[in-house]
């Protein structure tokens, strides 16, 4: 009995050390963590997300008050942007309403900075919580807190919780539900934020105060008009607008919530999405098919890590006739390799290396190493990534116990 008391204790223990992710699997970056420690010789992934990581201490500080023309709320602390396929009418004295080019990026966007300094310190939360965790070094952290306190907490510089004004269509509205995707990284934010558990610059009031900023957001997201109609977003909008809600349910302890949502999105997107063939035809109405089909299937990938945190096994899920996860990459894969010729249009060049990344966690979860073996074909960089290097430590880990 007392054997196995210590034994249910240090189960426990080891299991409270576990980092809080949601995006890769906790037992395998703990195991990865503590393998490195115990080498002189990093490998070249972890040296990458050290490099990563040593950018990241060189950002400026960035706020979503550094927008010069305000919102029409008149308050900077408003996120706002404009809608980036939509262009100046050409058959109007003044150019209103904007008028639709999907696929064509119009360079006014640039002018309102929000998306851009949005998403680079989602990617610094990301890099630097990461090397901290793996590294250890307080540099990391700091920089982390500097920036996060910057853009969530700081009542000087804080952005506030809503996206009312993301995407707007000039001449026709303020901002519109689409422009949720905008925050779609949010993910990143939270996982990185996890990771500095035991960091003396994240104090504990830093955490307190970005979980009352994630569940302020979560609850603008469900409850206004921008967020119920990203809600009912068929396409990848839907899939990222799943993504963000998991993710920040998780963040905040909502777990029936991030369950829920995830239950639905085996119908809601998995199955209304994709084809039995693995098409996802509304992706590939797109101008950018090829691009939007890789996009939509990467949301497909984090939704199904997310879901997995939630106890909601979406890997697996597949309809009697065939839909799946899987599916829909095995349909892209011989487009990617030039097996196949992409016949949707595409109006800019394919990235087949945009499908690498997936490529490895489908060799993880799929259990099939052909995958990695396309991956590396496709973008031979993708070996010095943290999915790499996650899946190598599994690999190696299987071959020990199998001896």
């Amino acid at each position: 009995m007392t054997r196995i008391i210590v034994f249910l204790v240090l189960a426990t223990a080891a299991v409270a050390q576990l980092p809080r992710v949601a995006t890769v699997d906790p037992h395998l970056l703990s195991e990865l963590r503590a393998a490195n420690r115990d080498t002189a010789a990093p490998s070249p992934a972890l040296q990458k997300i050290r490099s990563d990581a040593d950018r990241a201490l060189k950002l400026a500080t960035l706020s979503v008050t550094m927008q010069e023309i305000a919102p029409p709320s008149g308050d900077k602390h408003d996120y706002q942007s404009l809608a980036p396929y939509f262009w100046p009418n050409p058959d109007t004295p003044n150019h209103l309403p904007y008028v639709r080019r999907d696929g064509e990026r119009n360079p006014e966007i640039y002018a309102v900075p929000n998306h851009g300094n949005f998403d680079k310190v989602m990617s610094a939360a990301w890099n630097l919580g990461l090397a901290y965790y793996l590294f250890g070094d307080e540099r990391y952290a700091a920089k982390s807190a500097e920036l996060l306190r910057a853009w969530f907490l700081d009542p000087a510089t804080r952005m506030n919780p809503n996206l009312q004004f993301a995407q707007a269509v000039r001449g026709v509205n303020d901002g519109r539900g689409t422009g949720l995707i905008e925050t779609r990284a949010i993910s990143r934010l939270v996982d990185g934020v996890s990771l500095l558990a035991g960091s003396k610059s994240w104090t504990a009031a830093d955490q307190r105060g970005l979980e009352d900023w994630c569940a302020k957001f979560l609850a603008w997201m469900q409850d206004s008009k921008n967020g119920q109609a990203e809600a009912r977003a068929k396409n990848n909008h839907g899939t990222y607008y799943d993504v963000q809600v998991i993710s920040l349910a998780l963040f905040t302890g909502k777990v029936d919530l991030a369950k829920s949502i995830a239950e639905q999105a085996k119908q809601k997107r998995i199955a209304y999405q994709v084809e039995p063939d693995g098409r996802m035809p509304l992706e590939l109405a797109r101008t950018k098919s090829f691009s939007y089909s890789t996009m939509n299937l990467s949301g497909l990938f984090e939704l199904a890590n997310l879901a997995e945190r939630a106890g909601v096994d979406l890997w697996t899920f597949r309809t009697q006739d065939g839909r799946s996860i899987r599916a829909a990459l095995d349909y892209l894969v011989p487009f990617a390799t030039g097996e196949k010729k992409w016949e949707t249009k595409q109006i800019e060049p394919m990235r087949p290396q945009e499908l690498a990344p997936l490529l490895l966690q489908a060799a993880q979860h799929f259990h099939d190493p052909r995958y990695r073996e396309v991956a590396l074909k496709l973008d031979p960089s993708v070996k010095n990534s943290l999915t790499a290097a996650l899946l190598d430590h599994a690999d190696s880990s299987a071959a020990t116990a199998a001896k």
